[in-house]
């Protein structure tokens, strides 16, 4: 789901506040702080929104100009389903999102610097996170109990801390029970498998890397898929993810797989020059 430029222009004219927007009930949010809590836990709880209009948003639409998500800013927001955040975002504080267990779809700044601690724990519907590669540092147990979690892009630059991925669907794919069980002790190793899934021998996860990237550019995709065929599309990598998935998932993409196949089917037909 990407929202056009003269869609964020007209959102900006309609300012912050919950209202409609494209049939579900949408917080655009402006970075003012939603939650209190302090390092003592003395005090904690919701602000602006109570926890029963909190529970009936489906949407967090970030807006332009905000740089900072403050910690606990959408904590227990149970209904959310998609979070898309303006290219200003620098950074998501510790459990912005915890246990938002509906969310299934979340479109990262471009311009992410870091992801705090614990900030998608308990996201158990979220399968996939595609993480830019302006992103330095990701936070302890960012994404631990995000059940479904399967896809997950991680630029190489970007310095992971421990337990990122624990008790996800990703933890028990590579790793066997007495891996899971050092996961701690195995940090290192783990983060590069994280970083290297799809790296392999003679190029065989090309495609996959074409298709999880921060720019998928069509010209790239289509040169692999003339010279490997349209299968490749369904290759699993190995942890069973094809690029096809990859593609489908990822929030910074314009490219349309089935445009590619009719291309290529076009092309091999001869209707269309080589």
């Amino acid at each position: 789901m990407r929202i056009q430029t003269e869609e964020w222009t007209e959102i900006m004219r309609e300012g912050p506040g919950v209202r409609m927007y494209k049939g579900k009930k949408t917080l655009f949010y402006n970075g003012e702080i939603l939650w209190e809590y302090s390092d003592d836990w003395e005090t904690f709880g919701p602000l602006v929104y109570d926890y029963e209009e909190r529970d009936t948003w489906q949407v967090i639409v970030v807006l332009p100009g905000v740089e900072m998500i403050p910690g606990f800013t959408f904590y227990r927001c149970r209904n959310i389903k998609k979070v898309i955040m303006a290219d200003t975002v620098k950074g998501i504080q510790r459990d912005v999102f915890y246990d938002c267990w509906s969310l299934v779809f979340v479109k990262l700044s471009t311009d992410l610097e870091f992801i705090g601690v614990q900030a998608f724990i308990f996201c158990s519907s979220l399968t996939s996170i595609f993480i830019p590669p302006s992103c330095r540092e990701i936070g302890f147990q960012a994404f631990r109990l995000c059940k479904k979690l399967i896809i997950i892009h991680v630029p190489h630059q970007t310095q992971l801390d421990r337990n990122l991925i624990s008790e996800t669907a990703m933890e028990v794919s590579p790793f066997t029970a007495d891996d899971v069980r050092r996961y701690q002790n195995n940090k290192e190793v783990v983060d590069q498998w994280i970083k290297d899934i799809n790296i392999g021998e003679d190029d065989e996860y090309v495609l996959h890397r074409a298709c999880s990237s921060f720019n998928p550019l069509e010209e790239i995709i289509y040169a692999i898929v003339r010279q490997h065929g349209l299968s490749w599309f369904q290759k699993k990598n190995r942890i069973g993810i094809t690029p096809s998935q990859y593609l489908d998932a990822n929030p910074f993409s314009k490219v349309k797989e089935q445009k590619i196949v009719n291309r290529y089917v076009l092309e091999m037909m001869g209707e269309v020059g080589v």
